[in-house]
């Protein structure tokens, strides 16, 4: 599920590439006083992630944006509609917006049969642990996980993917469900690399990391319920590492029922 948040700039302003820290600030204060307020210094997966204020780009007072946040919990993303339907001024760092309207949206990457297309509308950050570094042919000098890059080819990330999806079905699926390592087939059918670039990232208010990133256009065929559970677990948690910080958001780009015809609508 997610929430689409229509916003206008109340100010002129340049576009800030920094706005992750500042806009998961924005949500964590949002889930203060809920059952979700615990997850924040817990070393755990919280379940949000969201987009980028997109189109990208310098602004003019007026000027209108769009925001999208998901969750696989109902609830929380109804304790942030809440807050942010009581306090519309959202400012996202240098960037002042006031949130004009929000609706919910629930994609769905369609019944057994269907195909279509996610596209990751941020980074993806996946990073390869160096015990499992010799069995890719990985060549990791230290101890530190390496971030995974062209050269290490797809077999690395589709498992990490996958590895890390399960993490997130252990924490927000029921347990009797069998989880994406559980069945059989990969969680894509195809992967199509759109850029690999690094980029400094503010994770806490006194420490700033480079993560090296990627994006992504991954296509699919819905096998069975599973299998589309699982999918759609990924556009509601995003793929990858570090998803609080707005990292690996999936979008449904494309959609094709069991026939071939193209879905009469995608939400994104």
């Amino acid at each position: 599920m997610r929430l689409l948040a229509r916003l206008h700039a109340r100010a002129d302003a340049a576009y800030d590439n920094a706005y992750h820290h500042k806009l998961q600030g924005r949500i964590w204060r949002a889930l203060q006083d809920t059952e979700y307020e615990q997850y924040h210094d817990e070393n755990r997966q919280p379940g949000f992630n969201y987009s980028n204020p997109f189109p990208p780009g310098d602004m003019q007072e007026g000027d209108e944006r769009t925001l999208l946040i998901s969750a696989p919990q109902e609830q929380l993303l109804t304790d942030v509609a809440e807050d942010l339907t009581s306090d519309r001024e959202l400012n996202i760092g240098q960037m002042p917006f006031y949130i004009d309207e929000l609706t919910s949206l629930s994609p769905d990457v369609g019944e057994p049969g269907s195909s279509g297309t996610i596209e990751t509308g941020t980074g993806l950050l996946v990073r390869i642990p160096p015990w499992r570094c010799d069995d890719y042919g990985i060549e990791n000098p230290g101890e530190e996980a390496v971030y995974w890059q062209p050269e290490h080819t797809i077999e690395p990330l589709r498992e990490q993917v996958e590895a890390n999806l399960d993490q997130k079905h252990d924490l927000f699926s029921p347990e009797y469900l069998p989880g994406p390592s559980d069945t059989e087939g990969d969680l894509f059918e195809g992967y199509e690399l759109l850029k690999t670039f690094a980029v400094p990232l503010q994770v806490t208010a006194d420490q700033e990391l480079t993560f090296v990133l990627s994006k992504w256009q991954f296509n699919y065929t819905v096998r069975d319920d599973d299998h589309r559970r699982h999918l759609n677990l990924a556009l509601d948690c995003g793929l990858g590492e570090r998803n609080a910080l707005g990292l690996g958001f999936c979008n449904l780009v494309e959609k094709r029922d069991p026939y071939g015809e193209p879905a009469a609508e995608v939400h994104g």
